[in-house]
């Protein structure tokens, strides 16, 4: 197999344990202390460390493995806890852009290769996916604003003053949802489930991807919520090989978000009458 393809085999380069998994794992941990610690020069040290072990065991995986380190070096550039003030929402947006931006421009034409691609539909969505879709909101419903409101995690959202910052945080809330799947999924999964089974490349996306929403503002128990979460968008992506379809489930649970908070900062609108 040359470098340059996407042409590899269902269960990856090493569909089994490997030693390759060490340096893919500390690329992956380093996102643990960038965000969930907020420790930078510790989660910088973990993905260095794991950038030189890759070079020394295995230079296929390297190339990816580089990639997905600029991204994640591009989002720790800024904080991204949740924040509608308008010098933080160009901000965040323009960084978050660059860093799904970057590493598929350096794929695409510094590589040529093709691994990141933008699969919108692949054939019809049959009448399990349309089922889940409706049980979407039914399960935000039931378990995000008790998530929000009993642990108090609704503290690390914005206060949204006025309906200008409510505007601001559903503009914010779904941008984030979306970038989301193209970032975490679409680029880092995708990339690593090349080298890797399923499961150790989703294990391994799941800990960046939740490392990153803990930063963000779900925190308390929130990683029992969000690590399953991010566990089954890989799953339904590597079945679907639709993005729109994985967008479509994540925007459903983000209404949800937006609304426990909107409920909390604005009790009187009885949005989730059961939680009083």
């Amino acid at each position: 197999m040359t470098e340059g393809t996407t042409d590899i085999p269902d269960g990856g380069r090493r569909p089994g344990w490997s030693v390759s998994l060490v340096p893919a794992a500390l690329v992956s941990l380093s996102a643990f202390f960038l965000f969930a610690l907020e420790a930078r020069p510790l989660g910088y040290l973990a993905m260095a460390a794991g950038i030189a072990l890759a070079a020394w065991l295995d230079r296929v995986l390297l190339r990816d493995l580089l990639l997905v380190a600029v991204g994640l070096i591009i989002v720790s550039t800024i904080s991204v806890r949740a924040d509608v003030s308008w010098g933080n929402v160009a901000l965040m947006g323009t960084v978050l852009t660059l860093a799904v931006a970057v590493p598929y421009l350096l794929n695409r034409f510094g590589y040529g290769d093709h691994t990141i691609r933008f699969h919108w539909l692949s054939g019809r969505w049959n009448r399990w996916m349309w089922a889940y879709l409706v049980a979407v909101p039914v399960i935000g419903w039931v378990l995000l604003p008790t998530y929000f409101v009993r642990s108090g995690a609704y503290r690390n959202w914005p206060a949204l003053a006025d309906w200008t910052e409510v505007a601001r945080f559903f503009v914010g809330v779904n941008f984030v949802g979306s970038w989301d799947e193209f970032f975490f999924i679409i680029t880092i999964f995708v990339l690593l489930r090349r080298h890797f089974s399923f499961w150790f490349a989703n294990a391994l996306t799941a800990v960046i991807f939740v490392s990153f929403l803990w930063e963000l503002g779900y925190r308390e128990w929130g990683p029992l919520l969000t690590t399953p979460f991010a566990l089954l968008q890989a799953y339904l992506y590597s079945k679907t090989r639709s993005l729109l379809y994985v967008l479509v489930v994540h925007l459903l649970f983000d209404v949800v978000v937006f609304l426990s908070i909107v409920h909390v900062r604005y009790p009187q609108l009885q949005i989730f009458f059961y939680l009083w």
